[in-house]
């Protein structure tokens, strides 16, 4: 299937227009025309080859959404003309009890990224920024109808790495819910916190995302330009979810946290975090780590999405944009999220 896209043919080098080939279709595959496909920092990371060494040319995104095209002969989950999204990953093991258990994020033989990564035939695995893509059905969801579709592309990485912790953790009514930085990740964990019927409170360096973070459900909003601030908010939480990647002093965060409750680490920093075991231990509190969803859970959290119209907030562009939505998004110029027009490819 012949393919448009961006791509970047190394690591110092601009997204620029790319035309490839995407694999024939498979039994169990389906192809679908790309409608939006969301920018994710993870994206210039990649590109930018600042995670290690990167395949290049590289295709990247990873935040998908479009229309069936065409089926394979023996799928049944999807039929041409339905929504479908993909996220962070194409494929997994299929085998390992993470996998069984619907947990293909932490499958133990790794899953398989949608791009910078060989797929099962050994092929470079092209990603979102395109017109059209081709996955296996068992590695794709469906989107609720009632979706404004820009908004939804997002929900395929960012949505799904906030929506998890909640879930896991049990937010619910009557749970005191944190979220550290309101940029693309943590403007999620507030509409989803808000929505499981939590108390929300966002920490933010910005004073002036106030009124964003209420707009979008919080119930407070504590600047953290002074530090001294945070000891108004000790013991108070049951769950607070750092989305920063910023070496911060986590100490800090740690004491807001009431008996038995958890921080959890989802924006990754540059530094190892330095905890006070003695903070830990007065009030058997937990630090822990969690990334995206598998595709149950993923699933689940649409229908969540179509339940209580939740959508990321997002600033549309076309293609030819992209190099500096890539500039705008380190120097968090976006209001939350950059998704491409699929039309502009």
């Amino acid at each position: 299937m012949q393919s448009r896209g961006l791509a970047v043919h190394g690591a110092n080098s601009p997204l620029v227009p790319f035309e490839f080939e995407r694999r024939e279709l498979g039994a169990n595959d389906v192809s679908f025309d790309i409608a939006f496909a969301g920018i994710c920092h993870s994206d210039i990371h990649q590109a930018r080859e600042e995670w290690g060494p990167a395949l290049f040319p590289m295709v990247p995104g990873h935040e998908i959404v479009g229309h069936v095209s065409a089926t394979g002969s023996k799928v049944t989950k999807f039929a041409v003309g339905q929504r479908i999204g993909v996220g962070v990953f194409i494929d997994s093991c299929r085998t390992c009890d993470k996998c069984l258990a619907g947990l293909q994020q932490y499958c133990d033989n790794g899953m398989t990224p949608t791009y910078n990564a060989l797929d099962s035939e050994g092929n470079v695995a092209m990603g979102g920024y395109s017109n059209t893509f081709v996955v296996n059905e068992d590695y794709a969801v469906h989107v609720p109808e009632n979706l404004s579709l820009p908004g939804v592309a997002p929900l395929l990485c960012a949505g799904i790495t906030l929506y998890s912790p909640l879930k896991h953790w049990g937010a619910t009514s009557g749970s005191h819910v944190g979220v550290m930085g309101l940029g693309g990740l943590g403007h999620m964990g507030v509409k989803f916190a808000k929505a499981l019927g939590a108390t929300v409170t966002v920490f933010s360096h910005s004073p002036g995302k106030k009124a964003d973070a209420l707009l979008m459900g919080a119930d407070h909003f504590v600047s953290t330009a002074d530090p001294k601030e945070l000891k108004n908010y000790e013991s108070q939480f049951d769950l607070i979810l750092n989305t920063v990647s910023a070496n911060l002093e986590m100490n800090l965060y740690v004491k807001l946290l009431k008996v038995d409750g958890t921080l959890v680490a989802i924006g990754l920093p540059s530094k190892p975090y330095s905890i006070n075991v003695g903070t830990l231990l007065t009030a058997r509190r937990s630090v822990a780590g969690s990334q995206i969803g598998g595709i149950p859970e993923t699933q689940e959290m649409l229908d969540f999405c179509g339940k209580h119209n939740i959508v990321s907030d997002v600033e549309v562009i076309s293609a030819d944009y992209a190099n500096t939505a890539y500039d705008r998004t380190v120097a968090s110029d976006v209001k939350y999220r950059f998704v491409i027009d699929g039309k502009t490819f």
